[in-house]
């Protein structure tokens, strides 16, 4: 049975992308056949760590949105970029346009939200899928409610931050009100100078939400800069195995 999976995080900046980015990579790298959609249409960016430009984007979820071609048409397998996978494993990228022209007609013309949820049904028959997952554009908005309403797992991206905290309560409360059936926190961006457990124990008793994983803020992931998936850049790091550990209570389920 395929898995719908969301990254959703209530402000930009959270390390939402990057953190999917990883995932993707772990369950692929798990013999599972994944595609992530990058439906952050108004600033796109998961198709920089592995390795696209706005000139190598030759179909985007875009044109999909405005009627000219079909989903499963812009996916593009990004399996050879992340290296040597195990027998079923595979990861497709369905990615965003970066060009102004194409970001400046969605602001302009808006699209059909309801052909979101037909592009993802196409990718799971289409694409035979074990896990689709979508990157989500921060905050709330038609398309997120509609990303939350079809998710099986919402994956909450958040940092120590107070304005994290408050925006994520909003969220939290209207998963609940939508009845997803699992909801994980994802703490990025711990600093070493904060506990960590007593963080963990603020969230889960503030959200009443279990925490996935807590993500240490490290001088090694900024200087990535993006450039690939982290877990392909240092897979024996800490932040790596905490990926993984994620990957694995994703797939367990509640």
């Amino acid at each position: 049975m395929s898995l719908i999976v969301s990254v959703h995080s209530f402000r930009g900046g959270t390390g939402k992308s990057n953190t999917t980015a990883s995932l993707a990579v772990v369950l692929a790298q798990q013999g599972k056949r994944v595609a992530i959609v990058d439906t952050d249409i108004q600033s796109p960016g998961l198709h920089v760590p592995f390795g696209f430009g706005a000139e190598d984007l030759h179909r985007s979820i875009n044109q999909f949105l405005h009627g000219e071609c079909g989903i499963a048409e812009v996916a593009v397998d990004v399996s050879e970029r992340i290296g040597a996978l195990p027998e079923g494993g595979a990861l497709l990228l369905v990615p965003a346009s970066i060009k102004a022209s194409e970001i400046t007609r969605v602001l302009r013309e808006g699209y059909d939200v309801g052909l979101l949820q037909q592009g993802f049904q196409s990718l799971l028959d289409d694409l035979e899928l074990d896990v689709l997952i979508i990157d989500t554009h921060p905050g709330l908005n038609e398309e997120t409610l509609l990303s939350l309403t079809l998710s099986d797992v919402l994956l909450l991206v958040l940092r120590p931050d107070q304005q994290d905290f408050q925006g994520t309560a909003v969220t939290v409360e209207i998963a609940r009100l939508l009845e997803v059936p699992d909801m994980l926190l994802i703490l990025n961006k711990l600093p070493s100078q904060m506990d960590g457990e007593a963080v963990r124990q603020q969230v889960e008793s503030t959200y009443r939400v279990p925490l996935g994983t807590c993500l240490p803020m490290d001088e090694g992931i900024a200087m990535n800069a993006s450039s690939r998936p982290f877990v392909l850049a240092q897979p024996e790091h800490p932040w790596s195995e905490r990926v993984r550990q994620l990957a694995h209570r994703v797939l367990a389920g509640p």
